[in-house]
């Protein structure tokens, strides 16, 4: 889990360190409700533009706190989901933690370095790459290509609008996470690209980006949505290669997408029900 705040990939790697199957599947598939380095700008920036007001000291002290609230949030849910996995599908005896002090060798810098490079960098940027490519022309695509007086993108929005409504968000910021999916980096470029209907990804000032954003619609309650959603939904697509890989199948990997988008589609649902009572 600690591993999957710097890469929810490298944290299913590391998940190899443990003996039971059954333990190892579970870590696995709740390693995405954990944010990654890729979506804590994307939190940070929408606790800043909504949640903050004060700046200096105040603004920072509040800004961690909410960061902080986040973060346990995530956590939280990784303990909830994986009792939930260990009384459901993957019933089982869970094994005994024993954990020995090895003897001391002094470190081969060598062999540390090389399985580093190998196991965690060199593998994960593979599949990151391998996705990247044929994933930035199908947003081009999307965006430059026109189907009647709208482009591809425009249509696809349009489509996933309700939906989107019914968690709290609109079919702009579903399709963004969609097309996210091998980078969480682009998700809010893609928002300002579709919101601004350009051909391009680009990237605005924040408060350029929250007065895009509320002139398009967004309230408090959108913004807590898709920090929600940021936090409970589909690993990036270097993580569901990597379940696949560790798994030896898809069938895990089509898990590990389920059940963090169910959990966010449900927390959001609520979230905006809830709100449509007060506001």
């Amino acid at each position: 889990m600690c591993m999957g705040f710097g890469c929810n990939a490298a944290g299913i790697v590391g998940c190899r360190i443990i003996d039971s199957k059954r333990e190892r599947l579970i870590a696995m598939l709740t390693n995405v409700f954990v944010p990654c380095n890729g979506r804590f700008p994307m939190i940070i920036a929408l606790l800043g533009m909504f949640f903050v007001g004060a700046g200096g000291f105040t603004g920072s002290i509040l800004s961690a706190a909410l960061l902080t609230a986040v973060i346990l949030l995530g956590i939280l849910t990784t303990f909830a989901v994986s009792k939930l996995l260990s009384a459901t599908i993957l019933r089982g005896e869970p094994s005994s933690f024993t954990l020995e002090l090895p003897p001391y060798r002094c470190p081969q810098f060598g062999k540390v370095l090389v399985r580093s490079l190998l196991d965690r960098t060199l593998f994960v940027l593979g599949r990151a790459a391998a996705v990247a490519a044929p994933a930035g022309l199908v947003i081009w695509v999307l965006a430059n290509v026109t189907v009647g007086d709208a482009t591809l993108l425009s249509h696809i929005t349009g489509f996933l609008d309700p939906f989107g409504r019914l968690i709290g968000m609109d079919g702009v910021i579903i399709t963004a996470f969609l097309l996210g999916m091998p980078a969480n980096e682009i998700v809010i470029p893609l928002i300002i690209m579709a919101y601004m209907e350009q051909g391009s990804l680009s990237e605005l000032a924040p408060a350029q980006m929250a007065e895009l954003f509320r002139a398009n619609g967004w309230t408090w309650v959108t913004a807590l949505c898709v920090i929600i959603f940021t936090l409970m939904h589909f690993p990036c697509s270097t993580s569901l290669l990597t379940i696949k890989k560790e798994t030896c199948g898809w069938r895990w990997a089509v898990l590990g997408f389920v059940i963090p988008t169910l959990a966010g589609i449900i927390v959001c649902g609520a979230i905006s029900g809830i709100s449509g009572l007060f506001v």
